[in-house]
């Protein structure tokens, strides 16, 4: 993990840690859990990418700059040529980038629609049974079981 973004809410060291808590199984409460963190990772990587994309492109355009300026200076021509390559290569870092970070909002939006979806259909059965005072099957318990 870069040291200039903040840690990932659930995350060691970055991998998800998956032990115990609210986030372990697959209840209602796991599974909204665990897409949002997906959602919240995906923040995290869309802030990453605008800083790289930012960095590389204040790069290409100083060594844009440096080649114009050894131009100027009568270099030899293949180390302007370079330094020309040097700043094509790191705008190609940048507009990847960009489509990194499109990527990374597709996938929060992706994950909180779900997360939503998943809270109108299974929140009022989750309420429901808590609100019984009556020990549940565990989720997943009637599909392994053919009866629903």
């Amino acid at each position: 993990m870069s040291d200039n973004l903040p840690a990932i809410p659930g995350m060691n060291n970055g991998v998800a840690s998956t032990g115990g808590g609210a986030s372990s199984g697959n209840g209602f409460l796991a599974l909204a859990s665990r897409t949002a963190k997906l959602a919240a990772s995906a923040l995290f990587l869309k802030e990453g990418m605008h800083l790289l994309r930012s960095h590389m492109q204040a790069n290409a355009n100083a060594a844009m700059h440096l080649s114009e300026m050894c131009g100027q200076a009568e270099v030899e021509p293949r180390f302007t040529s370079m330094i020309e390559d040097t700043s094509a290569a790191l705008t190609a870092v940048a507009e990847a980038s960009g489509e990194m970070v499109n990527a990374a909002d597709a996938v929060d939006t992706d994950a909180r629609g779900f997360n939503n979806a998943h809270d109108r259909e299974y929140r009022p059965g989750y309420e429901a049974s808590n609100g019984s005072g009556v020990r549940q099957a565990k989720p997943g318990f009637y599909r392994r079981t053919g009866r629903r």
